[in-house]
């Protein structure tokens, strides 16, 4: 299988050898130019200057409405419980606001009319016809595409896919256009979909669909993630090129997925493009942070990346119902202000996150953060503010650490010591979904304060990790360049019903009396729907 061009050639070098089958393959040649048609300017990334940052803000007010399923700990209305902290926090008003477009199946699918597909033809119609009850007749195809515990069927499946990667890719065509610094879909980040499986809670990668969005107009796209659980959908995805690097952040032992290893590397044009960051449970703020920023500053000085993706999975922050670390919303928000600081066009995306009353308060922070707007510490009565109960404040203190630490986890919630799995370099775990590590349902207020764990994670471990990440940054050429080529298409406005596009849209952010004015929509000009 071709792979998107290592050095100058960018249809050929590497097979799949390293890869299950999922590695991309770029359709379209690379285009060294912006919007404009002017050169982009990949020198400057390692400026620690702030600009005045234009924001786009992705949200479908039915976004909430999804349903994984009763006790499933995915829960979608965490999208709309933050939507509402950002609205009576005033911050909309400093963002452009805008409804995703559903995102075509054709889009989706590998060598598509938009030439930034990423799924298989099958597994995309898969998705399109399974419906609730049809464990019977479909039973052949939902276990090859592994839909099923993790990831349940549920009413407009599809749909919710559509929204949720509707949002991430229209943010990239924001920024492909220059219309905006910074895009933001909480809604996106399902970084575990395969190329023809679910995994994960995830059944359409928005991540992969963005960054080959992105790579239309960019010579190189980072690709950061700091949720708690490995990004192997999207690290697979590129693995045998150097025109996407992917760094993640993440637990790594008897945990979903059991990849994610210092060893995995990357093949043949992409070795050294995949940066894992393999972590113990109970890491706090410093440690992560002082890791953090040593090594993204040295990504950022050798790679030159022309954007940059994050995926912002709030399950790494202390608390979570499926999580074992020690961040702060602080601590977490951090991360993301330090890859902003760079100011390369920046997509910001969710993830994982279970406790929703966390989730929400967290991804309000991070969008403060964004924007440069401080928030009060006490937050704003709100449609949910019980959830928030009993101190209703933004940022929430830690206890002591627990005295046990966090259960191994494997299939179907069962305690495992690894087994197979980890001989193999990965954790035990089959599915993200752990009974055993489970903290219970998030649909009320509990403890104002999450517990602390233990820190595992050695000041001696953590400095030889980072000796190794770096002297394996050291092997890359900085900036690997290719070859200006004619330019591919960018994604532009669909054709759109006006009349259906003439809705009302007081409901779509929220109330009229929140904006002072009537809330309308109308076409930014490359396709999304801007709230004016």
């Amino acid at each position: 299988m071709a792979s998107l061009g290592g050095g100058g050639d960018v249809h050929g070098g590497g097979g799949g050898g390293g890869s299950s089958g999922g590695v991309v393959v770029c359709p379209w040649p690379l285009v060294n130019c912006s919007s404009s048609g002017t050169a982009l300017d990949l020198t400057s990334t390692s400026s620690m200057q702030h600009k005045h940052t234009r924001v786009s803000y992705f949200y479908e007010r039915d976004i909430g409405n999804f349903y994984y399923g009763q006790g499933h700990p995915m829960k979608p209305h965490r999208i709309r419980m933050t939507h509402n902290l950002l609205l009576h926090y005033g911050l909309y008003s400093s963002m452009e606001c805008f409804r995703p477009q559903c995102l075509p199946a054709e889009d989706m699918v590998e060598g598509g009319p938009g030439y930034a597909g990423f799924h298989t033809e099958d597994y995309i119609d898969f998705l399109r016809k399974v419906t609730p009850g049809a464990e019977a007749t479909m039973a052949t195809q939902m276990e090859a595409y592994n839909v099923g515990e993790d990831c349940p069927v549920f009413n407009d499946l599809f749909r919710y896919c559509q929204l949720y990667a509707g949002g991430s890719v229209g943010g990239a065509v924001r920024l492909n256009h220059g219309l905006a610094d910074v895009a933001i879909n909480w809604s996106g980040g399902m970084h575990h979909a395969k190329k023809k499986e679910a995994s994960g809670f995830c059944y359409v990668n928005d991540i992969v669909l963005s960054i080959l969005e992105l790579l239309k107009v960019h010579q190189r796209v980072l690709y950061v993630d700091i949720d708690i659980h490995h990004g192997d959908g999207v690290e697979e995805a590129f693995y045998t090129t150097d025109r996407v690097m992917t760094v993640s952040f993440h637990k790594f032992g008897d945990f979903f997925p059991g990849s994610g290893s210092q060893d995995q590397v990357g093949f043949g044009p992409g070795v050294n493009y995949a940066l894992n960051v393999p972590l113990k449970e109970g890491i706090d703020d410093a440690s992560y942070l002082r890791l953090f920023k040593t090594i993204m500053k040295k990504v950022f000085d050798k790679y030159q990346p022309g954007a940059v993706v994050a995926c912002c999975g709030a399950d790494s922050v202390a608390g979570d119902r499926l999580g074992c670390f020690n961040l702060s919303f602080k601590g977490h928000g951090e991360c993301v202000a330090y890859l902003a600081s760079f100011n390369v066009p920046f997509l910001v995306l969710g993830g994982g996150g279970y406790t929703i009353r966390n989730v929400s308060r967290c991804w309000a922070y991070e969008s403060s953060v964004l924007v440069g707007k401080p928030l009060d510490g006490a937050l704003p009565v709100n449609d949910y503010y019980e959830y928030f109960a009993p101190d209703y404040m933004l940022h929430l203190p830690l206890h002591e650490p627990n005295v046990t630490a966090a259960p191994a986890s494997g299939p179907s919630g069962a305690a495992t010591s690894g087994g197979a799995a980890a001989a193999a370099g990965g954790g035990g775990s089959t599915g993200i979904w752990d009974s055993a590590r489970d903290h219970g349902d998030d649909t009320a207020a509990a403890s104002a304060a999450p517990h602390r764990y233990v820190n595992k994670n050695t000041r001696a471990d953590l400095e030889a990790l980072q000796s190794l990440l770096l002297e394996r940054l050291d092997k890359i050429p900085a900036a690997p360049s290719v070859p200006f080529q004619e330019r591919v298409p960018l994604a532009g406005p669909p054709d759109v019903d006006a009349d259906e596009e003439a809705d009302d849209w007081d409901d779509a952010i929220g109330d009229a009396a929140l904006f002072g004015r009537r809330a309308r929509e109308a076409d930014d000009g490359v396709g999304n729907n801007v709230i004016r």
